[in-house]
């Protein structure tokens, strides 16, 4: 199916910096289905990633330090809109003192491995360490282990050692920000929505053809009434019953209020 075009161009004050004392804090505004933060070291591939990935344009160079304010950008994945945000890189030599703040206000986080790098092990335990002093419990927080560079010479012995660590805390992929071809940056998006744990839902009004082309975007598992309280509080507070049509579904079944709704489900919501 066709999609509308999309702009994903953020304007500055979109976000913006508060001083609280001595401290800095930003508030990134939320857009699209979900915000994700990405984190990692320096040189890692963040910067290089999100250029992949969206039309944002973070400065990307060979030297440390260069991300050193939030910078939005819009991932697109089908007709799903995800917001990636870009952060200043996390080193016991010096991070930025909001950045834990921004990672947790976010509703995930895509944590950037460098496969180049032979103490890459060290390297988490690290990152991790001090986004906790920062109170950023990554171990609370939904977040994918980007694996990137795959391309270096020992990438793959890199990752797996990666996988046999933090497997059980974190899932692992694996990506070349920088090489990707067009083919595996969707095949990356696809990998990041799934992630996610979400599903989405359209809806339509009886009579009519389905919207297509802004899905809701529900976690995995949610109800009818979920789905209805999104579309509008006067939905949830009077709904009787739902129709929905869907994958191994009877087309047009009326289904109850606390009806667990799957992916690509349509649903026409009666009051």
């Amino acid at each position: 199916m066709g999609l509308a075009p999309i702009s994903d161009v953020f304007n500055p004050l979109d976000f913006r910096a508060r001083s609280s004392g001595k401290r800095e804090s930003w508030l990134v505004e939320r857009e699209g289905a979900r915000q994700i933060a990405l984190l990692g070291a320096p040189n890692s591939g963040k910067s290089q990633l999100i250029t992949a990935l969206t039309h944002a344009t973070p400065e990307v160079a060979d030297y440390p330090y260069t991300t050193r304010s939030p910078v939005p950008g819009m991932l697109i994945f089908e007709n799903v809109r995800l917001q990636l945000v870009d952060l200043p890189p996390i080193s016991p030599e010096y991070t930025e003192s909001w950045v834990a703040q921004v990672i947790r206000n976010a509703d995930a986080g895509l944590w950037i491995v460098d496969l180049s790098d032979d103490a890459v092990l060290d390297r988490l335990e690290e990152k991790q360490t001090l986004l906790a002093q920062g109170h950023a419990d990554l171990g609370g927080m939904r977040v994918l282990m980007v694996g990137n560079k795959k391309d270096a010479a020992g990438a793959d012995e890199r990752a797996a050692i990666v996988r046999e660590v933090w497997q059980e805390r974190f899932p692992l992929t694996t990506v070349s920000a920088k090489f990707a071809s067009a083919g595996e940056i969707e095949q990356f998006k696809r990998v990041v929505y799934d992630f996610l744990g979400v599903v989405r839902v359209y809806t339509k009004i009886p009579g009519k053809k389905p919207d297509f082309t802004h899905p809701y975007v529900v976690a995995r598992g949610s109800t009818v009434l979920d789905v209805a309280e999104k579309v509008h509080r006067d939905f949830a507070e009077n709904l009787k019953y739902a129709r929905i049509w869907g994958e191994g579904k009877v087309d047009g079944i009326m289904v109850p209020r606390d009806f667990v709704i799957g992916e690509g489900d349509i649903l026409e919501l009666h009051t």
